[in-house]
């Protein structure tokens, strides 16, 4: 007997009017469910509420007749990335494992390859005489009487982001060689700032260690390890409000301090600081197992912010890499030994691995930056990424267009 649910290919392209390859290209891209026919056979059927779907969002696209191309872009549940994967529970930037990437990039290098698809576009791209000094901008930031501590913080960045773009005259040229420009020079002034006074012919890392740790050199590394753990992390909200911005046709400005907004938010911001305020919580190395379970006792949502990322079973790899530098670099540092005592506490009790925002956190712990400054080094490192999202987005000019469901009331019609 035939299902009445599914149908063949050929009556799906019918019913869609489109061709059968096109079917066969839904199916790829996860619109159309499809199963075999019989068992041991390679013929396959094809879910008639799918193809009932696709054809209704068609038919309220406005009376717009879209090629087959163009339809199948504008139903894609997913936008396409080449910038980073998650699969197998490893990361990878650019087809490249995160740890190969933190081994032979800088900051920059990461960005240019992300940017222009070669690192050694770096050199150019981030060459300080093409961008303006951020004394200026620092002047303003005195001027409101924001101190130091601030600078290195989201709110900041919020601030000093207009105010920027109003002053940069290719700040609204949205070509692709353009955007990459302006990403560099958005990055470097952010982090110019962030550092405080600093020379700002440094490298990015170089910058933040001159102002944050002058007598530690080996910080330089880790400081741009921060930057590339941070980078991009697939479609995350802040990441998706960015595209969105970029779709509108807005600048690198705006599209920047879009993602910032969003990243602000309780969804990434709230849950850092629920991060630190379980690290103030335990204090001491002897503290980690009685506040651990006396969370998990209270049932608390998180019992231990910051662990326990589920796309990583085996434990984040941005999280381990920056934590084993850290160990390996810093052993006896206080901030140091009270993370190794929570880590292998919660793996013990709990059996779960540290996420980046703990890894984070106790970076800032270990070289006493401002408190806010956690998530400005996150912001920072994801300017990588929202700033290449943007370039294939005006490259590519995928439509975004989302619509909504109408769940109110009946409208009274006339009779």
């Amino acid at each position: 007997m035939t299902d009445p649910n599914l149908m063949t290919a050929q009556e799906a392209a019918e019913e869609l009017g489109v061709k059968v390859g096109t079917i066969y290209a839904y199916v790829s891209r996860g619109l159309i469910r499809s199963r075999a026919a019989n068992v041991g056979q390679r013929n396959r059927l094809y879910s008639r509420e799918d193809v009932t779907r696709l054809l209704v969002r068609r038919q309220i696209r406005l009376g717009r007749e879209p090629s087959a191309e163009n339809d199948l872009n504008w139903a894609a549940p997913v936008l396409e990335t080449g910038i980073s994967l998650i699969e197998g529970g490893r990361l990878y930037y650019c087809g490249i494992p995160i740890e190969e990437v933190a081994q032979r990039l800088t900051a920059e290098e990461l960005a240019a390859l992300v940017w222009t698809e070669d690192a050694t576009n770096a050199v150019e791209l981030f060459d300080h005489r093409r961008h303006p000094s951020a004394s200026k901008i620092r002047g303003k930031l005195i001027d409101l009487g924001i101190d130091r501590g601030q600078w290195l913080s989201v709110a900041t960045f919020q601030i000093v982001l207009p105010i920027a773009m109003a002053d940069d005259l290719i700040a609204f040229d949205l070509r692709r060689e353009s955007i990459a420009l302006s990403g560099a020079r958005i990055l470097r002034l952010l982090t110019a700032l962030g550092a405080g006074d600093v020379p700002e012919q440094l490298s990015l890392a170089e910058m933040l260690q001159r102002g944050w740790q002058p007598d530690d050199q080996g910080s330089i590394r880790l400081f741009n390890l921060a930057y590339i753990i941070c980078a991009d992390h697939q479609l995350k909200l802040a990441t998706y409000a960015a595209w969105v911005a970029a779709a509108l046709g807005t600048t690198p400005y705006s599209i920047v301090n879009t993602g910032i907004t969003a990243l602000a938010g309780p969804e990434q911001g709230g849950y850092t600081e629920t991060v630190e305020v379980f690290l103030d919580e335990v204090k001491t190395p002897e503290n980690a197992v009685d506040v651990i379970c006396s969370r998990m006792r209270r049932s608390e949502s998180f019992p231990v912010p910051g662990f326990n990322n589920p796309l990583y079973p085996a434990g984040d790899p941005r999280a381990r890499l920056l934590l084993n530098a850290l160990f390996e670099e810093y052993p006896d540092s206080p901030a140091i030994i009270l993370a190794r005592s929570i880590r292998d506490t919660v793996l013990r009790l709990r059996g779960e691995y540290p996420k980046m925002e703990f890894a984070l956190a106790i970076f800032r712990r270990h070289y006493g930056l401002p408190p806010n400054s956690t998530l400005g080094i996150f912001a920072l490192g994801r300017i990588i990424g929202w700033i290449g999202h943007a370039i294939r987005q005006q490259s590519s000019r995928q439509a975004i267009q989302p619509r909504f469901r109408y769940t109110g009331p009946a409208p009274q019609r006339q009779t």
